[in-house]
């Protein structure tokens, strides 16, 4: 327990300001996840939604509830996800992510053998390894 006045004073203060930044947090990811869900369903209201979330993050950020680069990645996430979403057609949504990929024989050969790790530095013509320079000793001073 406190005993300086002053003390006092700020722990109601902090005790005030976490309340509050809990209220725009809170409310901050309630709108990040909704966006989320909205934005995998589909639904036609969805860039709403978004915008509705990268309100609550703007305003959480200017509050001080979250830090701005936080509010900026998770916006730059929502945005990169719907791009996601909408670059994708419609039946590559439905299908289940651990569906397995099936090869058929003429893929398979195609492939080859796999190579070693390490084995495309060598192969790559992008890299050239300049030519080493001879080691020049210098005299030992007596």
């Amino acid at each position: 327990m406190a005993n300086l006045k002053s003390q006092i004073k700020r722990n109601r203060q902090n005790n005030r300001r976490r309340l509050r930044n809990r209220d725009y947090r809170g409310s901050a990811r309630s709108a990040v996840n909704q966006a989320r869900m909205s934005i995998d369903t589909n639904a036609p209201d969805s860039k709403e939604v978004l915008m509705h979330a990268i309100r609550t993050l703007d305003k959480a950020a200017e509050r001080g509830a979250i830090h701005p680069n936080n509010a900026s990645r998770r916006k730059s996430r929502l945005m990169r996800h719907l791009a996601v979403v909408n670059a994708q057609p419609a039946l590559a949504i439905m299908e289940p992510a651990s569906s397995s990929v099936v090869m058929s024989e003429a893929e398979v050969e195609s492939e080859g053998t796999p190579k070693k790790k390490g084995s495309a530095k060598k192969d790559s013509p992008a890299k050239k390894q300049a030519a080493k320079k001879p080691v020049v000793k210098k005299a030992a001073k007596k």
